[in-house]
């Protein structure tokens, strides 16, 4: 195969994006809690558009959180670093409220709540 010289992208089938999205998230950790950012329950959706946009509706554990500022912004860039991506938007959001039962049953165990 040769590697493509120009700006075209060749779509990425929305599953298969949306998969490596996931992947490129679960790289990131809140620094206070031991558990990835996707198994927490921060990631409220992920939705993928024509050709290879991605959409992040997020929140924090709380609007005080201490890692407001690099959180969203090393999701974003984690996003960004995955092959064929064309652009990505996220955005924050604290409706509803972050609660521990977002969290998925890996982090509730991992974290002694289980």
């Amino acid at each position: 195969m040769s590697e493509a010289t120009s700006n075209n992208l060749t779509e990425i089938p929305a599953e298969e994006l949306k998969e490596k999205v996931i992947n490129a998230i679960k790289q990131v950790y809140d620094p206070e809690i031991p558990v990835d950012v996707y198994e927490l329950g921060l990631i409220y959706e992920i939705s993928i558009y024509p050709v290879n946009n991605v959409f992040i509706l997020m929140t924090l554990t709380s609007p005080n959180c201490p890692s407001a500022e690099f959180i969203p912004s090393e999701i974003k860039d984690k996003i960004q670093q995955i092959q064929g991506i064309n652009h990505v938007e996220l955005e924050l959001t604290f409706d509803p409220p972050y609660s521990q039962d977002m969290m998925s049953e890996a982090a509730k165990l991992e974290l002694g709540f289980l």
